[in-house]
């Protein structure tokens, strides 16, 4: 990632997942939408200027599958009700959008007309070519799988540049730095030493798809949104993963 002075995006292809927790801002549960407001705005930013932005968001504002169903609830089902959950996170950050006079089209994994569009590739390039941010819901339409590997797996479908993984911690730490005072945050790592390690970076499964595909990620805090900026322009923030 190089440094950028002027100010001026370095990449044309953005793939930002968003955690459904950070779209609950304080509540820990629903919407805030004071917190949506704030990122749509930076992500407005990066559209007007020329950067191609594709969105995955998490449910776990909601629901989230393996943990909520806690062995009482079948997997799978389970887990496609955690896939409803982020078709109403879509939904929401969308509609905030639209009041933004940000063009935006909503595409799912799981057919459902009525409210978004299927996921195909090809037309979500064409969306992204055309200025439209595209927000992709239902993760991969597969249970077994987070939204981080929906994340990735979309990311490398449309070819994106990098992919930002914003969380509530501000990179990637050696442990947990809540729990231990002595751990050290990495400015660059690489895909294995994440594996190797068992760092908290995003699941193994979605580790690996993006080492195999060789697409960078970003970690960073959302805390302040204009992170998603600093990164977009090449600022040295958080920590980044590569091959």
């Amino acid at each position: 990632m190089s440094e950028n002075c002027g100010g001026k995006p370095v990449y044309k292809r953005i793939l930002l997942k968003l955690s459904g927790e950070a779209l609950a801002g304080d509540k820990h549960f629903g919407l805030d939408f004071d917190v949506i407001g704030s990122v749509c705005e930076v992500i407005k930013k990066c559209v007007e200027a020329g950067v191609e932005v594709g969105v995955v968001i998490g449910g776990g504002n909601f629901w989230r599958g393996l943990k909520d169903g806690n062995g009482k609830m079948e997997r799978a089902r389970a887990d496609h009700m955690g896939m409803m959950a982020t078709v109403m996170n879509c939904l929401a950050v969308s509609d905030v959008m639209e009041q933004m006079d940000i063009p935006v089209r909503v595409m799912t994994a799981i057919e459902m007309e009525a409210v978004a569009e299927p996921y195909a590739r090809l037309k979500a390039v064409s969306h992204l070519e055309k200025g439209r941010v595209v927000i992709f819901g239902c993760g991969t339409g597969s249970p077994y799988f987070s939204t981080d590997t929906g994340a990735v797996l979309r990311a490398s479908e449309i070819r994106a540049d990098i992919i930002l993984l914003a969380k509530n911690i501000d990179g990637v730490y050696s442990a947990d730095p809540h729990k231990d005072a002595s751990a050290v945050k990495y400015d660059r790592i690489n895909y294995d030493t994440v594996l190797a390690k068992h760092l908290a970076v995003m699941d193994s499964t979605a580790t690996s798809l993006a080492s195999d595909n060789s697409i960078p990620v970003v970690v960073f805090a959302l805390k302040d949104p204009e992170n998603i900026w600093r990164v977009v322009t090449g600022e040295q923030i958080g920590t980044i993963v590569e091959k």
